[in-house]
């Protein structure tokens, strides 16, 4: 097209208009084939139980603080955690993105594990940066965001990374790096994670996927990771994977257009619930539904507690209930607030995780390690908050 033949006043406006046909035509294309026969949930070997104090938050703060930022680092966001159950020396691993800022060129995936002899977080250190992708995969990689962590059955760390090209977030691809081989204990030093590859989720070049939550852990010791679509409509899917961390399909949830960034938890081997950020008008926790692990899901009303446009954590624990983090609507993310439930249904009246006027407490991680709950989340932008929790005396008693 010769210059001048389009005003350049225009020039954005066709642009908008590319990205949302694309969008529409993207959102109403059939998904990839599915994979085969649900497999069930590996967190159902007890049923659920009513807690020992109904609406009370049963835990006790045990410990809290920052996580180390890198050095040159002003910027962090989206942290994630995962339980080391294996590792005699370190109980937990964090990942999040850092740097200048979110989007810049400089963000890298930084880890730092939590020491059981010295109670405290090591320096961290980054393990994913844009250029060894972008090498890996034969072509440039612009951007980099928030990682998902995974342990499979051979104790090998797989990492899911948002990545972009050209674009932005809208425009993103999820990356699937893993260990070469199992570390133990971890060398974060040296963690050595080779790229596998980028996700086949659509037909169109795999564009608009990301990754935010926690994988829903399965009863083989394959998962199932969370991704959502976001050009134009957005919408959640399921992508299953074997126990050695073998890409083997996606599923779409639901045909709503403003719903993301699911929390699948399992409240029996063949009943997951998942719980999404909204962007719809109602400003509720909505929920999706199904009873055989996941082929079919429908739409449950909408939970009673608010959200805006604002990411949830959700995991099933050991006992058998369920915990949430939000951030509600009447306090936007300067409020995270914390929920228990023993059916995933009915949830206890909020218990104040982090509240402070002006500030951001957002993206909230869950893990459970050492008899004990772990949180992680981004803190005023600048840095990861995390905190332990220890089940309290009347939660240890016996209904």
């Amino acid at each position: 097209m010769r210059p001048g033949l389009i005003p350049g006043s225009l020039l954005p406006v066709l642009w908008v208009s590319l990205w949302l046909g694309l969008g529409g035509v993207l959102w109403t294309a059939s998904p990839l084939a599915p994979p085969g026969p649900g497999r069930p949930a590996a967190s159902a070997n007890q049923a659920p139980r009513q807690s020992p104090t109904p609406g009370v938050w049963p835990f006790v703060l045990e410990a809290q603080g920052d996580i180390p930022q890198p050095t040159g680092a002003p910027a962090a966001h989206a942290s994630k955690l995962l339980a080391l159950p294996h590792d005699p020396q370190f109980a937990m691993a964090a990942f999040w993105f850092a740097g200048s800022s979110e989007g810049a060129a400089d963000v890298q995936i930084a880890m730092s594990l939590w020491s059981r002899k010295a109670q405290a977080w090591t320096t961290p250190q980054w393990v994913v940066n844009r250029h060894t992708v972008g090498a890996a995969l034969g072509k440039g990689v612009r951007r980099l965001g928030n990682p998902v962590a995974w342990l499979d059955t051979s104790n090998r760390i797989h990492l899911f990374v948002v990545g972009t090209g050209l674009g932005g977030w809208a425009a993103a691809r999820v990356l699937h790096l893993q260990q070469s081989q199992p570390q133990v204990p971890l060398q974060a030093d040296a963690l050595a994670l080779k790229v596998v590859g980028t996700l086949p989720l659509s037909w169109f070049w795999n564009i608009s996927h990301l990754v935010r939550h926690a994988p829903l852990p399965l009863a083989d010791g394959g998962m199932v990771l969370p991704v959502y679509f976001e050009l134009g409509a957005k919408y959640p899917v399921f992508a299953w994977f074997s126990p050695t961390g073998d890409f083997q399909g996606v599923r779409r949830f639901t045909e709503q257009p403003h719903l993301l960034q699911a929390a699948p938890v399992a409240i029996t081997e063949q009943h997951w619930l998942a719980y999404l950020r909204t962007q719809g008008p109602e400003e509720r926790v909505a929920v999706l539904e199904t009873t055989d692990a996941g082929l079919h899901w429908g739409l449950r009303e909408n939970l009673p507690l608010s959200n805006t446009d604002s990411a949830i954590a959700a995991m099933r624990l050991p006992d058998g209930q369920v915990v949430m983090a939000r951030n509600p609507k009447e306090g936007y993310r300067s409020q995270l607030l914390g929920h228990v439930s023993s059916d995933g249904v009915q949830w206890s009246t909020p218990h104040t995780l982090h509240d402070e006027s002006n500030g951001e407490f957002s993206y909230p991680a869950w893990a459970w390690q050492d008899q004990r709950l772990w949180l992680s989340y981004t803190n005023n932008r600048e840095g990861i908050a995390w905190q332990r929790w220890r089940p309290s005396a009347d939660a240890q008693r016996k209904p």
